[in-house]
């Protein structure tokens, strides 16, 4: 299975060289498994919605422009209307100009050009989507690693620590802070005092705060842990989102940037004259529809994920002397241990060869921590997940005879 670790120095930081992007790995290995196998438990989105299931929620204004829509060229900065809903929907100060429209991997990308120059310093969380780091080390940057820290158990709730990114940061240097929380693949998400330390920090320095926030508002207690978009918290905030992970529209290839700093937004604008230049009309009408209904589709997809959590507790409770787990508190996935001690690409291999079951292991993610850990991606957004588990657990029970007991209930040896 692939890796994708960067260039490291012996302090942990990737060396300063403008660089060809290399091959993605995670993107590699869907490619290979994604489409040709049955039990996929390892996706990141919450269940895809049909065609037919969105447009049942459009009003008669989208209607209208649904039946109408001229497949011509659109808007470059995202259609009028579309930015005008996400302002109002997922933002509290944000304006409709503040925003550009395009898909969330190609946002990342013009975003770390119109930012970056060769020499700057950027940290990262890690692991996690290897374009939020590898897009800044091409450029030439030097980009510090800001792990996520575990229980000594390995089954604690996994975070990441605001003390581990001031000891990161270089005072006059740091440009750029990238972070995503809920965080893909561990589940971390911030509380409201990390989150306000981290902007106070970032603003402290100067530098940018990158906010990859694709999971925002698939929180489990919207209350309690819903986080202001960074956007939302000073001029140096940068928010991504789209439709891809909270509403079920993947296939739309429709997010949003958003910054208060128009310098930004105008240099991501001439940028994406070289790229898409703009997104697809009918998909701009469809996440349009979708980002007016977003509370609608939330509900189904969070009550989606509680009942698949509630059947994860119950199989890692029967099998807690071979994985550990703890449940994340938003977003779609999570980062379990495998603990027989094998090695953990090998043992994802032989589940998909074997039962046609897909986990994704932490080296995908160059990860030699998590992978030395046993760690492995888990998805828990899809309305399959029990039947996934069944053929899961049928295959535990005939690879591992005598943790049938446990399976069972049972606490002998």
């Amino acid at each position: 299975m692939p890796s994708a670790a960067p260039d490291l120095g012996s302090d942990g930081t990737a060396s300063v060289r403008p660089r060809p992007l290399p091959p993605f790995a995670l993107e590699r290995f869907f490619a290979k498994y994604e489409h040709n196998t049955r039990w996929l438990l390892c996706c990141s989105d919450s269940e895809p919605l049909t065609m037919a299931e969105l447009l049942q929620m459009a009003d008669d204004e989208t209607l209208q422009m649904w039946h109408s829509l001229r497949l011509s060229y659109t808007e470059t900065q995202g259609l009028p209307a579309l930015r005008q809903a996400v302002a109002e929907r997922l933002f509290g100060s944000v304006a409709p100009d503040q925003l550009v429209v395009a898909a969330p991997q190609e946002l990342v990308f013009l975003c770390m050009q119109a930012l970056l120059t060769p020499g700057d310093h950027v940290v990262c969380t890690f692991p996690g989507y290897q374009s939020l780091y590898e897009c800044a080390q091409s450029i030439g940057c030097e980009v510090s690693r800001w792990h996520f820290a575990s229980g000594e158990d390995g089954g604690a709730p996994l975070r990441f620590d605001v003390a581990d990114v001031e000891r990161l940061i270089r005072p006059g240097r740091t440009k750029l802070v990238v972070v995503n929380s809920p965080h893909n693949p561990s589940g971390a998400h911030f509380n409201r005092q990390e989150w306000a330390a981290l902007c106070a920090l970032c603003e402290k320095h100067g530098a940018y705060l990158f906010s990859d926030e694709m999971y925002r508002t698939l929180e489990l207690d919207p209350a309690a842990d819903r986080l202001p978009a960074a956007a939302d918290c000073f001029d140096r905030g940068i928010s991504l989102c789209g439709m891809s992970k909270a509403v079920g529209g993947p296939g739309l290839r429709i997010g949003w940037l958003a910054c208060k700093d128009a310098a930004v937004i105008n240099r991501i604008l001439e940028l994406k004259d070289f790229t898409s230049i703009c997104s697809s009309a009918p998909s701009e009408v469809l996440a349009l529809i979708g980002v007016r209904s977003w509370d609608a589709i939330l509900q189904c997809q969070l009550g989606t994920i509680r009942a698949n959590l509630a059947a994860l507790d119950a199989f890692f409770s029967r099998w807690r002397r071979l994985l550990a787990w703890s449940a994340p508190r938003a977003g779609t996935v999570a980062f379990p241990r495998l603990l027989t001690g094998e090695e953990v690409g090998a043992w994802c291999e032989a589940l998909v060869t074997e039962a046609g079951v897909l986990l994704m292991p932490a080296e995908v993610y160059g990860d030699e921590r998590s992978s030395a850990e046993g760690r492995f991606r888990l998805g828990f957004g899809r309305r399959d997940l029990p039947e996934c588990l069944a053929q899961l657990e049928a295959w535990l029970q005939r690879r591992y005879p005598a943790g049938q007991q446990l399976a069972a209930g049972q606490e002998g040896g």
